[in-house]
């Protein structure tokens, strides 16, 4: 058995503002393509919902955030 390599983070997540009620689409790019993606918030792991859509195109994966509150922050 060969321990596989881990993915990591070629461009990191960067922190953007947006208005209350609008979307927000957070980008990352790793070092593995296809590599299983968690979102999480904190301890939560994020579940795709109306609230939260998660794309994965290859290498890169992208995290939609729709009608933005403050508690999103």
């Amino acid at each position: 058995v060969v321990p596989a390599i881990p993915a990591l983070f070629v461009k990191k997540l960067q922190d953007q503002e947006a208005k209350e009620g609008s979307t927000v689409t957070l980008h990352a790019e790793l070092s593995k393509h296809d590599a299983p993606v968690r979102w999480k918030k904190g301890s939560v792991l994020l579940q795709a919902s109306n609230k939260y859509e998660m794309k994965q195109m290859g290498s890169i994966v992208e995290l939609l955030i729709h009608d933005l509150q403050l508690k999103d922050a």
